[in-house]
């Protein structure tokens, strides 16, 4: 499953980076993509585990970013 999320309050690019790399570590996730520029983010992961992937995005990106916010 493939969907697209935007960002609020991203900061830099180079946030970005180390977000799109980390969310690409996690299993069940086939690929990723975070643009700083468009503040907006792509996830591709596993149908039957896309809300346990989020919530694992969710706190990966805390950790890079903590007032990055992901809108559903």
């Amino acid at each position: 499953m493939k969907k697209k999320f935007r960002l609020q309050d991203l900061d830099c690019a180079n946030c970005a980076a180390k977000m799109e790399d980390a969310i690409k570590k996690i299993p069940g996730v086939h690929d990723a993509s975070v643009s700083f520029m468009m503040q907006k983010m792509t996830i591709d992961a596993e149908d039957d585990r896309f809300d346990a992937i989020m919530e694992q995005v969710k706190a990966c990106c805390a950790k890079v970013e903590p007032d990055c916010k992901i809108l559903m």
